[in-house]
């Protein structure tokens, strides 16, 4: 049976005890590490890199969405909050499930048996943990978890880059060399100072009387590469 690694974010330590009360009945489910706020959980999240995260959303000083936003790769998130208005955005930003406290036994088990069953079928696939990773985008009140496999542009501005992904849009305070350091290089390119795409949803590449490229994307788009990039796609793909 697969090891399901567990850690508790929650700044009440009561509700922290209650969470493990409740664990000890699931023995696929180990408890490696609890944090009492975002800062905490975020070093431990970085170091043990957990399955399933159970988040508390109201802390002080840095909320459990503040958290979300501050991570490169997040692990499946369960919510844990005391207030109703939360569980409504939990679901906007395709959260596994989010329990209302206190927690009631029967509404654990539910969740527990989502996750199970949610974690083992990514499992049981091949490259799951390049596939499979998460990120968080809050975007003014909408917030998004995004597989990085779903996004095709992202586009610099000033301070802030722009993410296409589904039909959707969202801005990040994050520049084009921070993604660079996070995506995989087998998967995104930079073509030009501006713009990075996936090169799974390139349609057509084509060359200019200049000897640059333009490629098209799945979604439409019609990009110019630079100079330097041209010659970078050409040699690495054998153009």
């Amino acid at each position: 049976m697969k090891k399901i690694k567990v850690i508790i974010v929650d700044d009440e330590r009561l509700s922290r005890e209650e969470l493990k009360r409740a664990l000890q009945f699931y023995d696929d489910f180990v408890l490696i590490g609890e944090a009492e706020n975002a800062d905490e959980a975020k070093n431990l999240i970085e170091s043990e890199m957990p399955d399933l995260m159970f988040l508390d959303i109201q802390m002080p000083e840095k909320s459990g969405f503040d958290l979300l936003e501050s991570l490169d790769n997040v692990p499946e998130v369960l919510f844990t909050t005391a207030h109703n208005q939360y569980a409504v955005q939990a679901f906007e930003v395709n959260a596994l499930d989010y329990l209302m406290k206190p927690i009631r036994e029967e509404r654990f088990a539910k969740a527990i048996e989502k996750i199970r069953n949610t974690i083992i079928a990514k499992s049981s696939l091949q490259n799951t943990a390049a596939k499979d990773r998460k990120i968080f985008i809050k975007d003014g009140e909408k917030r998004f978890f995004i597989p990085l496999y779903e996004i095709y542009l992202i586009e610099s501005l000033e301070n802030y880059t722009r993410l296409f992904f589904q039909d959707k849009k969202a801005m990040q305070r994050r520049s084009l060399r921070q993604w660079e350091e996070i995506l995989d290089e087998n998967v995104f390119f930079r073509i030009n100072r501006t713009e990075i795409i996936n090169i799974n949803y390139i349609q057509k590449v084509s060359s200019t009387s200049g000897g640059r490229l333009e490629v098209q994307l799945k979604t439409g788009e019609l990009l110019e590469v630079s100079n330097r990039q041209s010659a970078k796609f050409k040699n690495s793909n054998g153009i």
